[in-house]
């Protein structure tokens, strides 16, 4: 199963947009093929009772107008499928009926017509957010190149904290020391909900900002111990694990107590470890709030490392953080694994 979000969206968008498009073709092109057309008088225009105003509008009303109209000498009554402002009572309007059962009737293209707008709306709009990511992604490249990080340069180990935002759709991410001086930032510029993200990477210790895009999240659940979730996002078009595993990361996660921890690695050298926290990381913090601490927030870590340069370190904070994973590969349970290992 694949959740519905990001792409997941605009795949069902575009599914219900051609099943409208369809149906609104058919409806009022194709449905009504063979029908006559003759002339029917308005004998009542009513309330819709069914009818349901929106919260914001309580006084709207939609009504509905009955014609009576005559084939060979037999006369009919029926409500129209279609109501216009212009309708009034006594009044004539141009109706379509099926020859073979005239009580069968279409007073112009009914509702077809709107499914069919809106369905060419929605295809319109998936169309020019696709075209439009694929020009990001081209300027991007054309601006950044290849993905790549500065080289491993070790230092003192220091102790730094990974926050995430909370309460807002423009969920960012920052890097901070002991003193709260933020190191690192990722500062969400444009928040598109059927796109990628745009983000800017700001390293603060060495005055760089790099622009990355951040799809949505996808998950893929198998329901199997054995095949494990995969949980990941696109980082500039491409799959952040993927991208990170191609450049020698490795996780290797557990539990302590309920406590996640994170060993990181790139190429089998330690660059840091990790712990999850609730959200107050910083140690102060969580003396003062000792209940919302005892429970892990997806996104808040402790870290330990002697890497001079975060740019890379601080990729992977975020791949965890906003994917949830806890593993290089995109999964979940092999922290479990690891626990019960001992490892």
């Amino acid at each position: 199963m694949i959740s519905i979000k990001g792409p997941g969206i605009k795949i069902v968008a575009a599914i219900i947009a051609l099943v409208a498009l369809g149906f609104g073709i058919y409806s009022t092109f194709f449905q009504s093929s063979g029908y006559e057309t003759t002339t029917a008088t308005i004998t009542a225009i009513d309330e819709d009772p069914d009818f349901v105003p929106d919260p914001d509008n309580p006084d709207e009303k939609q009504y509905i107008a009955t014609a009576k109209y005559t084939v060979d000498g037999k006369e009919y009554t029926r409500a129209l499928d279609s109501y216009s402002p212009s309708y009034k009572v006594g009044g004539e309007v141009a109706i379509k009926y099926d020859p073979k059962d005239p009580a069968k009737i279409t007073s112009g293209f009914g509702f077809g017509i709107y499914l069919m707008i809106a369905g060419g709306v929605i295809l319109l709009i998936i169309i020019f957010l696709t075209v439009k990511k694929k020009v990001s992604v081209k300027n991007l490249k054309e601006t950044n190149g290849e993905l790549t990080f500065a080289p491993s340069e070790k230092g003192e180990e220091r102790a730094l904290y990974f926050l995430t935002d909370l309460g807002t759709v423009k969920v960012g991410h920052r890097l901070e020391d002991r003193n709260r001086r933020v190191l690192y930032e990722a500062r969400m510029t444009k928040f598109n909900p059927m796109s990628a993200f745009e983000f800017d990477f700001i390293d603060h210790e060495h005055n760089k900002t790099v622009r990355h895009l951040i799809g949505h999240t996808e998950e893929t659940d198998w329901n199997s111990l054995i095949l494990d979730n995969n949980y990941s996002f696109t980082f500039d078009d491409k799959d952040v694990w993927k991208q990170l595993r191609q450049l020698g990361v490795t996780i290797n996660s557990r539990l302590n107590g309920v406590m996640p921890s994170y060993t990181i690695c790139l190429n089998g050298d330690e660059i840091a470890f990790a712990e999850s926290t609730g959200q107050y990381v910083h140690e102060e913090d969580a003396e003062e709030h000792k209940v919302a601490n005892k429970v892990p927030v997806q996104g808040f870590y402790r870290v330990r490392t002697n890497e001079k340069n975060l740019d890379l370190l601080f990729v992977i904070l975020v791949a965890m953080a906003r994917s949830g994973a806890t593993d290089e590969r995109g999964g979940s349970r092999r922290m479990l694994f690891n626990t019960i290992g001992g490892k």
